[in-house]
């Protein structure tokens, strides 16, 4: 059966191994690699048998060493930034490099409760033999406290407020109580919490002033150059049009760059030389968009098209991404073609794709 999604231990196994052979570094109790080598996984490096370890995060060394830094100490990680900025994909690889395990995970969302951060019960057991140890169904923070793992906490800030409170007394005393049994679970070393907010959702459901003291803050930026982005959406764009077999070439470099180019002139309100100002969209038009739109792209050229990636390809993507409130998205990218896209000389085909879309 072919897995859609492979987890990132498993997916990078060779990688993870590779490290662990050649890594002489001291490691903190349970980690399956010393801080400096899973620093070197996130950030790709050549080893001296010349392994090659491919890049998961492209972006500043010294982030990376911060939030490995902080996972090394009774500190838990908070990953922070705007949509797109691979915080998810960082924490992923982060649990997988240090624990071998990136499962242990909880979803927040406005309905997460407190089970799922503690314990729950099977009802059935509890029925028939009241509160016990077989009766209980542990959480994936059980798990890591237990088996001094990594413990992954998606969209903290969609977590409601009151459930948000229950991470104190884990973070700060390493334990987790079990009332109806007398009982409690105290953390091993090696356990640890990294979990991630999207910045924009700042007044949804803030972290108490309590809350944030247990959490060290690491702030993921946007890539700062146009060919940085780039490099990451054409690596992404592979490995997902490999993963879902897609039948399509490789998209051209020229078709990435034109792409990430519009979103991130539209994003930050300025052509990239600085020459002209734009208006922005009220899309977040993040890489995570431009990756997406691009690997629609390749499926509707490898089903619907010639196999090669164009502009009509692209172009309804595009649109989809950057018109999200329909009374002004589409007067403001209107106008972005025909003073900025109309202009630029090999982009005629792009503009009328995306204006036949308008």
């Amino acid at each position: 059966m072919s897995i859609l999604r492979e987890h990132a231990e498993n997916l990078y196994a060779d990688e993870l191994a590779a490290l662990a052979k050649h890594d002489d570094r001291p490691r903190p109790t349970q980690w399956k690699l010393s801080p400096w080598a899973v620093t070197d996984y996130l950030l790709g490096t050549t080893l001296d048998d010349g392994s090659e370890i491919t890049p998961k995060y492209i972006g500043d060394r010294r982030l990376m060493e911060i939030a490995v830094a902080t996972l090394a100490t009774d500190r838990a990680l908070l990953l922070l930034g705007v949509p797109g900025t691979a915080k998810s994909w960082v924490s992923e690889h982060l649990a997988a490099a240090i624990s071998g395990d990136s499962t242990l995970l909880i979803q927040g969302t406005a309905g997460t409760a407190e089970e799922a951060l503690r314990y729950n019960w099977n009802y059935a057991q509890l029925l028939a033999k009241g509160p016990s140890k077989e009766a209980l169904v542990p959480s994936p923070m059980f798990h890591a406290m237990e088996d001094g793992k990594l413990c992954r906490v998606e969209e903290l800030t969609r977590i409601p407020s009151e459930v948000q409170d229950t991470l104190i007394t884990l973070l700060s005393e390493k334990t987790l109580p079990i009332p109806e049994l007398s009982d409690e679970i105290q953390a091993t070393a090696g356990f640890n919490t990294i979990a991630t907010a999207n910045s924009r959702d700042r007044g949804v459901n803030d972290l108490s002033s309590a809350l944030q003291r247990r959490f060290n803050t690491v702030v993921l930026p946007l890539p700062k150059s146009l060919e940085s982005e780039v490099t990451i959406v054409q690596s992404r764009v592979a490995s997902m049009a490999q993963a879902l077999a897609l039948p399509a070439e490789p998209p051209a470099l020229e078709e990435i760059r034109r792409v990430v180019t519009v979103f991130r002139e539209l994003r930050s309100g300025a052509t990239e030389d600085g020459t002209a100002k734009v208006k922005s969209p009220t899309a977040t038009l993040s890489t995570a968009e431009a990756i997406s739109v691009i690997t629609n792209g390749l499926s509707l050229a490898g089903h619907f098209g010639s196999g090669a990636v164009n502009a009509h390809d692209l172009a309804s993507g595009m649109v989809g991404a950057i018109v999200k409130d329909p009374s002004q998205d589409p007067t403001v990218f209107r106008e972005y073609l025909e003073t900025v896209v109309k202009e630029r000389d090999g982009w005629a085909d792009l503009y009328r794709a995306c204006r036949d879309q308008l």
